[in-house]
């Protein structure tokens, strides 16, 4: 079973999930979804919560509100973290999550440190009820899901690349119209014209001259 959370820290909302337990957390972390961000309590054990934002960005463009509705909703599912006055969370795009076969049932890694963050949250009762309200429990075919994301990603690059090659297409076209325009004005200079009209006009003196 797959919770799910709506934020409405930011516009339009997003949504937060998180797994019933260790085994569908394993679930998500191999289904998860490139634009995902993942969250944990620090040094304890804890819900893994993921943020599941509209399109990709860096991690330093999560809004603030966003970030902590996701880290509320780690401490209040972490049974030592939620105990405490003030509790440390992780959270790093899910691309960075690295899993190897040594490790236990929902553990996880990272390939690049660098892309963690880590902030400290008192607990928010506020919050936590709020994002309650929006709590829905559900049980998707998570590999479908992330087939069905990938296929349309796949059709957006697909047209993207299409439309980039028109785009150069007519870029191009347009280099070849202008080139062809600059050629036909230097043609068209009134000294060149100039230039041929005497040059005819002498040719038929000179034939005069002959029949003269």
């Amino acid at each position: 079973m797959v919770l799910y959370f709506t934020s409405n820290s930011t516009s339009p909302p997003v949504v937060i999930y998180t797994g019933e337990d260790k085994h569908v957390n394993e679930d998500l972390l191999k289904y998860g979804f490139p634009e995902d961000f993942w969250f944990h309590v620090d040094k304890l054990s804890s819900a893994h919560v993921y943020l599941r934002m509209p399109t990709r960005m860096g991690i330093d463009d999560i809004p603030e509100g966003v970030i902590m509705d996701c880290a509320q909703l780690v401490k209040a599912n972490s049974i030592e973290g939620s105990k405490l006055s003030t509790t440390d969370v992780k959270y790093t795009p899910w691309s960075n999550l690295k899993k190897t076969g040594d490790m236990e049932v929902g553990q996880v890694g990272f390939h690049d440190n660098r892309l963690v963050r880590t902030i400290t949250v008192k607990k928010n009762a506020e919050i936590i009820r709020r994002l309650n309200k929006t709590k829905k429990q559900l049980q998707p075919d998570l590999a479908a899901e992330r087939e069905q994301r990938d296929r349309k990603e796949r059709v957006k690059l697909r047209d993207e690349q299409r439309e980039r090659k028109k785009k150069e297409k007519e870029e191009m076209d347009e280099r070849k119209r202008q080139g062809e325009l600059r050629k036909y004005s230097s043609l068209m200079q009134p000294e060149k014209m100039q230039s041929n009209e005497y040059k005819q006009n002498r040719s038929l003196a000179e034939i005069d001259d002959d029949f003269m």
